[in-house]
This record gives C-alpha cells, sequence and structure tokens, in this order.
C-alpha cells in the first residue's frame, strides 16, 4: 500500500476537500555502499560534533542560521509554529491554462487522492471541472519546512500535483557566455535541418525509452561478479565543423531514410541497438527476436514521420 508524503485540505472558495499526497515516481538507480578500499568494512556517515569528535544523538540537533559571528538557534517545533495553518492547507489561489506555465518551472509530480471515500464526490467534481475547462489550479502549501508554489492539473478522474520553482529560482539563460548571438543560417541550411527532423519524427511512446545507463551499471557489477569482461562504451561523437554542417545534415537525412543492415550485425550489437531504442523485453530475446524488433521500431518512427 502507498503511503502518504502529506496529508492536508485542498480547498478553493469555501469548499475543502481532505486529501493525502503520494509520490508519483520511483527511483530505479542502482545504488552502491561505500567499502574502505582493501576490504568489506561499510563506510558510514555519523552526526558528529566537530569540536568533540562525539557523536550526537538526532533528538540533540537543533538548527543553527550562521549571522556570521554567532548562530541563530530554531528548534523544529518553531517552524511550524509561524505556519501552523499552512501546514495543512493546500490553497487554490486561482486557475491558469497549463500551456501558460514554461516547462522550466516544473519540478517533481505527485498524486493526489481524497482523504477516504466520503469525499470522492467532491474530488470527482473538481477533477471533471478542471478537465473540461483545460485549467490547472495554482495553490501554495507547506511540506517539511517548505512553502511550495505547484501546479494542480486533472486527467482521466485523477488530480497530480506538480511542484513548481519560484520565480526567482529561474536562472536568466542570456547570463550564459556560449549562447549564439544574431548568427546568419541560410535557408538552404534551415531545410535541410527540417527534413532531417521530419524523418525522426515519431509517436511519443514512454514504454519505447528506459535508462540505458543503470542498464549497463547491472551489466558491470554481473561482469565483476562473475569475472566476464566489463563491456566498454563507445566514445562520445566529435564535434561538427561548420565547414561540414551541411555534410553532416545531409548524411544524417540519408541515415535515417535508409534503415541499418540488421542481419550484418552480431546478436551483442542488436543488443546495444534494442537498449538504445528502449525495446522492451530485449534481454530475453534471441537473436532473430531482436532483428524483428528493432525492424518495426524503425517502422513506427517512419511512420510518424
Amino acid at each position: 500500500m502507498a503511503r502518504a508524503v502529506w496529508g492536508g485540505a485542498l480547498t478553493f472558495g469555501l469548499v475543502s476537500l481532505p486529501v493525502r499526497l503520494f509520490t508519483a515516481t520511483d527511483s530505479h538507480a542502482v545504488h552502491f555502499h561505500q567499502l574502505e578500499r582493501g576490504t568489506s568494512d561499510r563506510v558510514r556517515n555519523r552526526r558528529v560534533n566537530e569540536r568533540t569528535g562525539d557523536e550526537v544523538p538526532l533528538d540533540a540537533i537543533v538548527k543553527g542560521y550562521d549571522v556570521g559571528d554567532e548562530y541563530v538557534l530554531v528548534e523544529p517545533g518553531e517552524l511550524d509554529d509561524i505556519a501552523p495553518g499552512r501546514s495543512k492547507s493546500l490553497e487554490i489561489d486561482g486557475f491558469v491554462d497549463l500551456d501558460d506555465i514554461a516547462p522550466v518551472f516544473f519540478d517533481k509530480t505527485y498524486y493526489l487522492a481524497p482523504k477516504g471515500k466520503d469525499f470522492g464526490k467532491t474530488y470527482a467534481l473538481l477533477a471533471k471541472a478542471m478537465e473540461h475547462q483545460d485549467k490547472a489550479a495554482i495553490a501554495t502549501f507547506v511540506m517539511r519546512n517548505r512553502e511550495y508554489l505547484v501546479a494542480v492539473k486533472a486527467e482521466s478522474g485523477l488530480l497530480t500535483l506538480h511542484t513548481l520553482h519560484w520565480a526567482d529560482e529561474i536562472r536568466d539563460p542570456r547570463k550564459l557566455d556560449s549562447l549564439p548571438g544574431r548568427i546568419k543560417v541560410s535557408d538552404r541550411e534551415v531545410r535541410m535541418a527540417e527534413r532531417l527532423i521530419d524523418e525522426l519524427s515519431m509517436e511519443w511512446d514512454p514504454e519505447e525509452f528506459h535508462d540505458t545507463y543503470q542498464e549497463r551499471v547491472a551489466r558491470l557489477v554481473e561482469a565483476k561478479r562473475t569475472g566476464e569482461p566489463v563491456e566498454r562504451a563507445d566514445p562520445p561523437a566529435e564535434s561538427t565543423n561548420v565547414v561540414d554542417l551541411m555534410d553532416a545534415l545531409r548524411a544524417s537525412v540519408d541515415r535515417a531514410k535508409k534503415p541499418t543492415d540488421l542481419d550484418s550485425l552480431t546478436k551483442k550489437e542488436l543488443y546495444e541497438k534494442a537498449a538504445e531504442a528502449g525495446v522492451p523485453g530485449r534481454s530475453s530475446m534471441n537473436r532473430d527476436e531482436l532483428v524483428e524488433a528493432l525492424s518495426e521500431t524503425h517502422g513506427r518512427h517512419r511512420s510518424a514521420a
């Protein structure tokens, strides 16, 4: 059973809807322990008084803000006292078109669920009205001693909450020194780049994409465990020179049009291509099945174009 990370009331107008908040994503990263080199001894982090070297229990730790010549001490309960209501209330300030929120503002996604079946009708009513209007609710709430700006969206009867960055947290991209200024590109170059985009256009299917790096890490661990040789990744592609740009674009278009001769590849090479393409179930496929799956993936990309 999923465990809620926050509980409170979603308020809009005079309506108050008790809700619970659940994380919408899981991390599938491969986790390592830290060991002392040459041993199997775990290395652990401990809370230690830097002056005495003694370990400090958690209930003896307070927060301190450095003001220069001293620390201002703040107890955990004092942070709750300054916003007792806010920590249990998700207050909707208004509704906006979701397209008006630039992607750079989005941070993390959660699921919102009613606290109990008794509140299902209010939840369903809000979700249906928001989905019909294609609007997102903008709200604020406090969780774990931090205030969040969020957008609440409805889709297929489900309310999702997306934490947003505050405006003053967004960095100004104009401060990036390497951004190009007014650079002239020819119509021919633009048309060639557009052709490449057309050839590589596809339907969005998240199931086709997988974290191939984590899969490589898992294979690295297994190879070292069994004493097999470690598979190294290919070196990164070289940067394209300005003089070679048109040639590179033209070759890319030709390559996108012409599928790779899969029959000439080894099973290992086919598996690597399947990993790059995010082919599901590839680990249990034989060579012929890998060829068929890769051919179907290329066909989907072509038909989407």
